[in-house]
């Protein structure tokens, strides 16, 4: 209900954006895709919890924003449900156009550790929750803020809670050498 609300104000403020810039001169018509894209950042900073000035990446925020809410399931990858690992999948080959793998642990092997200190947006977050291997994953968006499937669905917490801060292991970026390696594979035909 609340995302809904949030949606229909977040229209209407584009709407009234555009029937502005309609009646305004040329100069003004240019800057209408500008003021659309602050606004939208700025709701989507807003929404998720973010300072504005740490979301440069609107498509991260956008993909995040649609999978909000989506129902956790084990082994999931679509709306209907899906998994932390799954989502994690899906962001990156939607958000950055890289295959990465499937299970969270395997996602790790593939990533340079980063302090939780140096965490960067898109940087990926890894905890061990009641398990001594890795056992969840999710995406850094800033301000200690992260998103993830858990078993409420997709949602956005924050590695301060007691909760995360308790079982997080650590940050990690995704290793150069995995990303030329992902990019070589994907310029190949098939």
């Amino acid at each position: 209900m609340k995302k809904t609300v949030l949606a229909i104000a977040l229209f209407f403020s584009v709407l009234a954006v555009q029937a502005q810039t309609k009646t305004a001169p040329n100069k003004e018509a240019d800057k209408a895709p500008e003021e659309q894209e602050s606004l939208a950042k700025d709701y989507l900073s807003q929404i998720m919890g973010v300072a504005l000035n740490t979301t440069s990446n609107m498509k991260l925020f956008s993909f995040v924003y649609d999978w909000i809410g989506t129902p956790y399931r084990f082994g999931g990858g679509s709306k209907k449900g899906i998994d932390c690992s799954g989502f994690t999948k899906q962001l990156y080959e939607q958000v950055f156009n890289l295959d990465i793998k499937r299970n969270s642990r395997d996602i790790f092997s593939m990533v340079s550790p980063v302090k939780k200190t140096d965490l960067k947006e898109g940087d990926l977050v890894f905890f061990k929750i009641r398990s001594r291997s890795i056992s969840h994953v999710g995406i850094y968006l800033g301000d200690n803020r992260f998103a993830h499937a858990s078993s409420r669905g997709v949602a956005i917490s924050s590695l301060d809670d007691n909760y995360y801060s308790r079982y997080f292991y650590k940050g990690g970026r995704l290793l150069a050498s995995f990303k030329k390696e992902l990019e070589i594979t994907e310029d190949q035909p098939q």
